[in-house]
């Protein structure tokens, strides 16, 4: 396919060695799609005759139809998907199919390419993303009185209710589907027409390419036009924080379905069993997400590294973006999808939270924020409850099970109504304010969040 430069064929090794067809066969849809919208720009300037463009679109018509139907023969000689379509074309419908490659090169049509397929694809993870929150509202909204232990370090710091947790994955997933919109839209300018990195002499109608294809304008600078990958580098990120998220989501399940937490239940169809002890069911969905967020980190790094020392323009180099960036696609789909089915079908165990949260002495904010309500400086409250918690470890009792001649012992201050506090029902609905944990505000949030789940 070099024409007459070449004195002897590629050798057998570097030509399966150099080519993508292998991975890049996948974008054959979007690179149909951007080659009738270039055929249709050659028509209109007068390039392409009637006749020519008729042939092309029948031709890429059953073209498409043997990609679906799998009778589509894909050969490793022509390199990549854009050469195996080109020469399956022109052998359907002859020298018209040989003019479709005129004022572009294959620079700029796998820039256009990957665009289209990135773009599609963004489109499916947004829709996921909408799929999981709305799941996350559903559990928040039913969850929303639930209490269980809040914590820092991992260690018991103060009641909250379930549904507020649930909020808390609702909103990193916001900012997941906002980061993954703006890509989204950086990356809609239209590369095609920038031909191989200095544009073409062709009087070719880029704005009208780019309308066809749903761009939102042609790229301004031809070399940048097809050497840019900062979009797919762009969506790495995105990807490898949204996975982060779901990892972090994913250490809660393990920990939450353990028998030392007993808070949830996975669903069956969801774990697997032990091929040597018949009690087990092993969290081997959120494990697997887990681990897989490192995939994708390290998908990030070799596109940053790929392109950290490539000169302007194209170089073979960015023949090796494809497949870090596939499978972050597909890892991160696969992840939103599991999730989005699983989390929101959890069966909670309301029971063991609430002992949970009974331990640890998770009302002694409660008590500090009474003291200073009673008119004690902060700082003294703070070191009243922290002698009131060692007393009551000593004794082994919770705050609330300590008598008022107890409490009193430490501060004067205390009367009866310090009992209203302590439970773990006031401390939860004592903080009733924006993006506070009180089921109230739970109820709030919920609503709000529907509300933008439909913008």
């Amino acid at each position: 396919m070099w024409g007459g430069r070449f004195s002897e064929p590629t050798d057998a090794f570097v030509e399966a060695f150099t080519a993508s067809v292998f991975f890049d066969q996948r974008m054959a849809l979007v690179d149909i799609q951007g080659s009738l919208a270039h055929a249709k720009m050659l028509h209109r300037i007068g390039i392409l005759d009637d006749d020519e463009l008729t042939a092309i679109e029948k031709g890429m018509a059953q073209i498409t139809e043997e990609i679906d139907n799998g009778s589509f023969e894909w050969s490793v000689s022509l390199e990549d998907v854009h050469m195996n379509i080109e020469s399956r074309l022109t052998q359907l419908i002859g020298d018209a199919g040989k003019k479709l490659h005129t004022g572009r090169s294959r620079n700029d049509q796998v820039a256009t390419d990957i665009r289209l397929y990135l773009r599609q694809a963004i489109k499916q993870l947004l829709d996921q993303i909408r799929y999981f929150q709305a799941g996350l509202l559903n559990l928040a909204e039913s969850e929303a009185e639930t209490i269980l232990p809040g914590f820092t370090h991992l260690q018991v710091a103060q009641p909250i209710t379930f549904g507020h947790h649930m909020l808390a994955w609702f909103e990193m997933l916001e900012r997941d589907h906002s980061r993954l919109a703006d890509c989204q839209q950086r990356m809609n300018q239209l590369p095609l027409g920038a031909a191989a990195l200095a544009g073409t002499s062709y009087p070719l109608d880029r704005h009208y390419t780019a309308k066809l294809l749903d761009f939102d304008m042609p790229c301004r600078n031809s070399l940048d036009a097809v050497s840019d990958r900062d979009f797919a580098i762009e969506f790495c990120a995105t990807a490898a924080i949204c996975m982060t998220h779901l990892s972090r989501m994913a250490e809660e399940l393990v920990l939450w379905s353990s028998a030392q937490f007993n808070f949830i239940q996975l669903p069956d169809r969801y774990c697997t069993g032990s091929s040597i002890m018949p009690q087990k069911k092993n969290p081997d969905v959120p494990e697997l997400v887990r681990g897989k967020s490192g995939r994708v980190n390290g998908h990030l790094v070799s596109l940053l590294t790929l392109m950290k020392s490539q000169p302007l323009a194209y170089n073979k180099d960015n023949q090796e973006d494809k497949e870090p960036l596939f499978d972050t696609l597909e890892t991160l789909s696969g992840s939103l999808r599991a999730f989005g089915d699983m989390v929101p079908n959890l069966n909670v165990n309301r029971d063991a939270m609430y002992a949970a949260a009974k331990q640890g002495y998770a009302t002694a904010t409660d008590l500090a924020d009474y003291l200073v309500n009673k008119g004690l400086p902060f700082r003294d409250a703070h070191e009243v409850v922290g002698n009131a918690v060692a007393f009551g470890i000593q004794q082994g009792k919770d705050l609330s099970e300590l008598s008022l001649e107890e409490m009193q012992g430490f501060n004067n201050r205390i009367e009866a109504d310090v009992f209203e506090v302590l439970t773990l029902e006031g401390s939860v609905n004592a903080r009733n304010i924006v993006g506070g944990t009180a089921p109230d505000q739970v109820y709030l949030q919920v609503e709000a969040g529907r509300k933008l789940i439909l913008d």
